[in-house]
Parts: C-alpha cells; sequence; structure tokens
C-alpha cells in the first residue's frame, strides 16, 4: 500500500483522477487536491440511512474518506461530506435480511453503516481503509480512537418511543433521536438539550436518561471528582443502526435510479474500483 501511494502520488493520473473527483461535485464540494493526497480507490455502497438504505458515492483517499449523493453516475455529485481517516475506527457486521457484506464507519462525529456488493469489495475496503489508518496513526504517533458518536437506530425499527416505551409514532407524533445514545424517541422524552462540543458547537437534543447522565458526569467534573459514572447501555438487541443526518430529502427523488438490494448484491458487476 505504502509503494503504492509514493507511486502515485505526484503522477498526472493521480491528479487527473482527483479534479474528476472534484469536477463531480462541483461548487457543492470542498477542494480535495492537496500536496500528498492520492486517490487510491471509488466505488457504490449502500449507506444505511435514517429511513432506509440508499446508494452513495465513496472516494477512498490515504488520509480522508469523501461521499456523497449520486445525481448522475460518474459525472454529478452532491451532499459532500469529508471524514479523517485518523479518526475513524472500523467494524465488521452480520448480515441482516435486507442489507449484506457490512461494517460500520465509525468516529467521534458520526457513526454510520454501509453494505458492499460482495464480500469480495467488502474485504477491498477494509484492507484498504485500515492500511491507511494504520499508515496515518504510525505517521502521527496517535493512538486509535476509544470514542465515537453512537450510530442512529432507523426510524423504522421501532413504532413506539425508546425511552418511556408507551408514546406510540403516527403522523402527528414525531420520531426524534438522542444525540448521546441514538435512540428513537417521543418528543417528551427528549425534551433537554445538551452541549457536546465533539458533536456540535451548538446544544444538541439528549433523552432524558442521558441528560440525567450527562449532568452527572459535568456535576463530578465540577467537583474535581475523577471517577467514572455509570454508562447508560446504548445497545439494543434486535436493532441495526443507521446514519444520523445523511438525508432523506425529498431531492432524492430527482437522484439516479439505482438497482433495488437484490440486484444490487445480485449483479455481476463491480461497483467498487481501487487503484494502482
Amino acid at each position: 500500500m505504502k509503494e503504492m501511494m509514493d507511486h502515485l502520488v505526484n503522477t498526472e493520473i493521480n491528479s487527473q483522477r482527483i479534479a474528476s473527483v472534484e469536477n463531480c461535485f462541483g461548487a457543492s464540494g470542498q477542494p480535495l487536491a492537496v500536496p500528498g493526497r492520492v486517490l487510491l480507490g471509488e466505488g457504490i455502497l449502500t449507506k444505511e440511512c435514517r429511513k432506509k438504505p440508499k446508494p452513495r458515492v465513496f472516494f477512498l483517499f490515504n488520509d480522508i474518506l469523501v461521499y456523497g449523493s449520486i445525481v448522475i453516475n460518474k459525472r454529478k455529485y452532491n451532499s459532500q461530506h469529508i471524514i479523517p481517516l485518523e479518526d475513524v475506527t472500523l467494524e465488521t457486521l452480520p448480515d441482516t435480511l435486507q442489507m449484506k457484506n457490512r461494517w460500520m464507519i465509525k468516529t467521534l462525529k458520526k457513526s454510520f453503516v454501509v453494505s458492499a456488493a460482495s464480500l469480495t469489495e467488502r474485504k477491498e475496503w477494509l484492507s484498504h481503509l485500515e492500511e491507511c489508518i494504520r499508515h496515518l496513526l504510525t505517521k502521527t504517533g496517535r493512538q486509535p480512537s476509544m470514542e465515537h458518536a453512537a450510530p442512529w437506530i432507523p426510524d423504522k425499527a421501532t413504532d413506539i418511543c425508546m425511552r418511556c416505551t408507551q408514546t406510540k409514532f403516527s403522523t402527528l407524533t414525531r420520531r426524534h433521536h438522542c444525540r448521546k445514545c441514538g435512540f428513537v424517541v417521543c418528543g417528551d422524552c427528549s425534551r433537554q438539550r445538551f452541549l457536546m462540543p465533539r458533536l456540535s458547537p451548538k446544544p444538541l437534543r439528549v433523552c432524558s436518561l442521558c441528560y440525567r447522565q450527562l449532568m452527572a458526569e459535568k456535576k463530578k467534573e465540577a467537583e474535581g471528582d475523577q471517577k467514572q459514572p455509570e454508562q447508560i447501555d446504548s445497545s439494543v438487541t434486535g436493532y441495526e443502526p443507521s446514519s444520523g443526518d445523511d438525508s432523506d430529502k425529498s431531492d432524492d427523488d430527482k437522484l439516479e435510479r439505482w438497482p433495488a438490494d437484490a440486484e444490487f448484491y445480485a449483479s455481476e458487476v463491480s461497483w467498487s474500483s481501487f487503484h494502482s
């Protein structure tokens, strides 16, 4: 991997590949060409979003992971997200009825699940990601991150509030997500806001249980007590995590149509490629 990065770093083909990605995102994206950056691979992965799984285009560079929504494949993308690889940890996940070849991408600010079209493609993505992360951490002397944002439970995973277990969701009773534990909760169970600087400069919605825990932590910090408070279990058997902020925007209906899940996984087409 290092030899490949060294080989590509100052080549014209690498510059052309990065320029092509920038052009596809257009004015909506950030500049991606910086000294020493190499585009190592790209492909279509299914991303588990709040309301349903959706295809997203991913680009693996030697220092960042970039992804976005597909307007016209290989021609136009939007909703660009950039994730520094040194903040990333990975977790392989089992298949579900709807999603195969899954893994979770975890960072301090955001955690979400993606799915590759084949087991081979998942192995390639994980292998390249792990090597890039290892190279960056060695270079900076940093330790792998042990903390990460809680992935959101998808809306469809529950019809009732996961905290009070009483409120039923409907068109009038909205679902909300706690930014601390990722649970789907009702408005009454998530009235509080709490400032979590690692996630946002603004106070975020949290459920009543997490709010009590966060306030207890704040109080102990103020008292100079370094003991760790009891952690709230944010894992629930049977629920699969999703992305928090990724769009179920109405303009998704205008994006390029993609195969159904069964066709995506059964297709003989390779949805990802890695450069050499």
